[in-house]
């Protein structure tokens, strides 16, 4: 199991998405997902990060999605899929999969994002939880994806530490 304890010195397991026609079938090289990659691996020395591509089908995004979880990964990016293209369908594979949205966290990502350009109204993520695992929808830019990362930050330690409290929770809860 890719289950690391979370600790002071921020050690999680963090899946990144990337959602993307052209990338998954190599006609292009994924940017947002290395750019999103090192990012965690900057702000989170301690954390494990495994990356994957598919193309942006409900059925494949959600395929990935539901394992990592089963996992107990910590914290999901998916990057691509949140735009108003035909394509676009990231936030619809990933809401049905949710056990609680997390409205604050897109609220906080849009807002971060109106401050830097106006297309930002355009963007669609969703963010919730699912299990023990926070799964948070980014832009498929690399630097709208990075630039919606950096804005939630400050709070994932916070949220990562209270989901892994709930879990330990009804864990205990089927021990009794």
């Amino acid at each position: 199991s890719p289950f690391i304890l979370l600790d002071s010195c921020m050690a999680y397991v963090v899946g990144v998405l990337t959602v993307s026609d052209r990338c998954s079938a190599g006609q292009q090289e994924d940017k947002s997902g290395e750019a999103l990659e090192n990012m965690v691996k900057e702000k989170f020395t301690e954390s494990v990060v495994h990356r994957k591509l598919v193309p942006d089908e409900v059925e494949d995004i959600q395929q990935v999605l539901l394992a990592w979880c089963d996992q107990g990964v910590h914290l999901i990016l998916t990057t691509g899929g949140t735009g108003f293209a035909p394509r676009d369908v990231t936030p619809e594979a990933t809401k049905p999969l949710l056990d609680k949205e997390c409205p604050g966290i897109v609220v906080a990502m849009i807002s971060a994002s109106l401050q830097i350009t106006p297309m930002a109204m355009l963007s669609r993520p969703a963010a919730g939880i699912r299990k023990q695992t926070l799964i948070v929808n980014l832009p498929g830019s690399v630097k709208g994806s990075t630039e919606n990362f950096q804005s939630i930050i400050p709070a994932l330690p916070h949220a990562l530490s209270l989901i892994s409290q709930a879990s330990d929770k009804d864990q205990h809860k089927l021990t009794k």
